[in-house]
């Protein structure tokens, strides 16, 4: 383009100072520093609006994770407090249907109790009333003999009243004209008739009014019976109901409790990943923060000097511009270029005509131009023109069929290059998004087996803490016993020295005063009643209250000890399972977790293999366009520029070449 540039120069333009081009690159530098400065402040404009609305975004994203971390703390409560209650309701339900399989029990035992006295009581009457039945026939069909057999029977009865059996005994009992009889004879033989019908009359109707009575009874034992068991059977329908309707919400109740656990460790899960996920978006914003600043704080500097840079240029424009200079560079500068005109070569030769032509083509590299220069010194000015006509003509031609095929170009490289550009964003956000997955899941993971080994360890600690709780309560056992019985034995100790002390302090001297006036006698006790050691026994006595203090002591630290260990071992133990379950609800959902985003893994990798095939597919097209579309030399513009100047050329040899003929 500077060639070009040059060559129009020389045949249009007039001749400057080196000053006035100063002048005017001082200029095109102030208006390049202008635009880049107001392209900066653009491009720092469309920063800055990304570093509030970015801001504004995780501040907005910040405070609905706040929010959501709420909502989700009380969801748990909430889950807690109905998990609870719900186990609770279920206890009571445990209750409620132990009570009522107890009843129920009860209730049964006694209906069998019942069943079999009526079942007894009924053979009873059943049996009374078949004898009476059959005592009755005989007695009535005046068989004597077996009439006593059958009444026998009904007077072993356990039903039959006493009269009753009075009556049948004075039956069965011989008269008193047959107690005279000879030794011999029977009693049964030879009754007074009169005194037999009258009294087999008497029995006849004793047993009949029994036999009714006894019919009676019994349908009315049999209507209790009934009624008993008609009350036991709805009693055990009612309980069964009741065992049924307390079974079915006792399980509702438990399964409901179980989807409620389910969702407080769903939410517990959620909680965790929104405070990390909280915590992510605050450091991102306050990195984004101190980068946003410290990106504004350079745009300022840089403003600034830019300022500085226009404020330089204008400046030194204006010294330039002043007489003292550009004046000077009037008088004693040469002009740059000078003017050059072809009209000059109208009226100049053949030879001349291709002297500019080789010399031009040499100046554009042109083959067409050398070309037409070789054909104008070698043909006729006449076979010249037409020449130059045919070569105008198909270097326009040429310049059609170019265009038309960069137009096609264009068109694919744009479509091309928006494909491979498309596809590569893709497969980047694809991999972006792999890396991710494959970096949760590696969190994951980790989180897992780090929850697994926390579990191993609390149920490791809570066996150690079992055994060293066992081993803790039997040495404190021992010690409150072996203080015990320390004390009990100072105790003892303790009462028999002062029981001798108090005894010895009252006693008397037995030592005759005159005995002290013996001459020469040798040293011995005063004549002060011994009362024992008492300063030394103070001291001893003093000393084992102290140690009786401190085996006391000793018991109740030991026993408050021992309450305490217990407390809190079962503290522990109870924080410890909580925890325990906690731990492993919390890896069953991230193993659920992880196992969904292995899943969304294998997806993904299957939709950036598709996406790589697009690419390569891409670019290998790009490729096969490179040989028809891109030119190792120069650009289209660059050969369009050169033909351009290859037609002027020509065109301006032409009025030589008319001239010439």
């Amino acid at each position: 383009m500077q060639r070009l540039l040059c060559l129009v120069s020389l045949v249009t333009v007039s001749g400057i100072t080196p000053v006035q081009k100063v002048g005017q690159m001082l200029e095109a530098m102030k208006d390049k520093a202008t635009k880049q400065m107001q392209e900066e402040q653009v491009q720092f404009a469309s920063y800055k609006q990304f570093c509030e609305q970015t801001a504004e975004e995780k501040g907005r994203s910040i405070k609905e994770a706040s929010e959501k971390i709420e909502t989700l703390d009380a969801d748990i409560e909430a889950a807690t407090a109905e998990s609870n209650r719900l186990g609770q309701e279920i206890a009571q339900h445990l209750a409620d249907l132990e009570g009522a399989n107890g009843e129920k029990a009860k209730a049964t035992g006694l209906r069998e109790k019942g069943r079999a006295d009526f079942v007894a009581t009924l053979k009873d009457y059943s049996e009374s009333i078949d004898a009476i039945g059959r005592a009755l026939k005989v007695l009535k069909e005046e068989k004597q003999s077996t009439a006593l057999v059958e009444l026998s029977a009904v007077r072993g009865l356990k039903l039959v009243p006493a009269t009753a059996a009075s009556s049948i005994d004075a039956y069965l009992a011989p008269p008193a004209a047959a107690a005279a009889a000879p030794r011999g004879g029977s009693l049964l033989e030879a009754p007074e008739p009169k005194t037999y019908e009258f009294q087999s009359g008497g029995v006849i109707s004793m047993l009949e009014g029994l036999q009714d009575k006894f019919v009676d009874e019994r349908i009315s034992l049999e209507k209790e019976e009934a009624a008993k068991k008609h009350s036991y059977e709805m009693l055990v329908q009612s309980l069964d109901a009741q065992l049924a309707q307390s079974k079915k919400e006792q399980t509702q109740k438990s399964q409901f409790q179980a989807k409620k656990l389910q969702f407080k460790a769903t939410m517990e899960g959620e909680l965790e990943e929104t405070k990390s996920e909280k915590a992510t978006d605050e450091k991102y914003a306050e990195d984004l923060k101190a980068t946003c600043e410290k990106k504004s704080a350079a745009f300022d500097a840089r403003q600034k000097i830019r300022k500085e840079e226009l404020e330089a240029l204008s400046k030194a424009q204006d010294i330039i511009a002043s007489g003292a200079v550009s004046g000077s560079a009037e008088k004693h500068l040469p002009k740059l270029l000078q003017t050059t005109s072809l009209a000059s070569l109208r009226s100049k030769a053949p030879e001349q005509v291709a002297r500019f032509l080789q010399q031009r083509a040499t100046e554009l590299n042109s083959r067409v131009l050398s070309a037409a220069a070789a054909r104008v010194g070698a043909d006729p000015m006449a076979k010249v023109k037409t020449m130059i006509e045919q070569l105008i003509t198909k270097m326009q031609e040429q310049a059609n069929e170019e265009a038309t095929k960069k137009g096609w170009c264009d068109a694919e490289l744009s479509t091309n290059k928006a494909t491979r550009e498309e596809k590569t964003d893709a497969a980047d956000a694809l991999k972006a998004e792999i890396e991710d997955l494959q970096s949760a899941i590696v969190k994951l993971g980790e989180e897992i087996t780090t929850l697994n080994s926390e579990v191993t360890e609390l149920n490791s600690a809570m066996a150690n803490a079992t055994a060293m709780r066992k081993k803790e309560g039997l040495e404190n056992n021992a010690t409150i016993k072996d203080a015990k019985e320390a004390q009990e034995a100072v105790a003892s100790a303790l009462q028999v020295l002062r029981e001798f002390y108090a005894k010895a302090a009252g006693a008397k001297s037995l030592v005759q005063t005159a005995q002290s006036s013996v001459a020469h006698a040798p040293d011995i006790f005063s004549d002060e009643p011994y009362t024992g050691l008492g300063g030394e026994s103070g001291g001893v006595v003093s000393m084992m209250e102290v140690i009786e203090s401190d085996f006391a002591h000793l018991q109740a630290e030991t026993e408050a000890q021992e309450e305490a260990a217990k407390s809190e071992y079962q503290e522990f133990m109870e924080d410890s399972k909580v925890d325990k379950a906690v731990k492993i609800k919390t890896g069953e959902h991230k193993t659920n977790k992880k196992t969904g985003k292995s899943e969304e893994l294998v997806t993904l990798e299957g939709d950036l293999a598709g996406t790589n095939k697009e690419l390569e597919a891409a670019n290998a097209y790009f490729e096969k366009l490179k040989p028809d579309c891109f030119d190792t030399g120069v650009s289209y513009a660059e050969r369009k520029a050169q033909r351009e100047e290859e037609q002027r050329s020509i065109k301006q040899v032409r009025p030589a070449v008319k001239t010439s003929r």
